[in-house]
């Protein structure tokens, strides 16, 4: 798998960690953040698992792991985005990140499944 993949994977989870922690200091924040934390840091973490697959069937689920974390951190942004007036620019970009990142997942899988890698 690709170097450059895993180095986007942890710059996501890095900007996602800085967005949350410049969250408004409100309950609903905190519950969201937390959720949103542990999804933008899962995407990099289980990508790197993923490059460490033993079959090809353990990389194709692994991919799948990280695909539905990023759908999630998209989600966990979405709420974000619709509860603060700050932040609009980062919100935009991270959730076009997570978008990206669902879509090279979703062809990453599709290309294993056809070439066996």
């Amino acid at each position: 798998m690709s170097n450059d993949l895993k180095e986007r994977t942890k710059r996501f989870a890095l900007d996602v960690i800085r967005l949350c922690a410049a969250l408004p200091v409100k309950a609903e924040f905190r519950v969201i953040g937390n959720q949103l934390l542990r999804a933008g840091t899962s995407v990099g973490a289980n990508y790197r698992a993923a490059c460490r697959s033993k079959s090809k069937a353990d990389f194709i689920n692994k991919l799948s792991i990280v695909e539905e974390a990023a759908d999630e951190s998209e989600y966990w942004l979405e709420l974000v985005e619709n509860l603060s007036t700050t932040n609009r620019a980062e919100l935009s970009r991270l959730k076009s990140e997570a978008s990206q990142l669902v879509a090279i997942m979703v062809q990453s899988k599709k290309t294993a499944r056809i070439t066996g890698s």
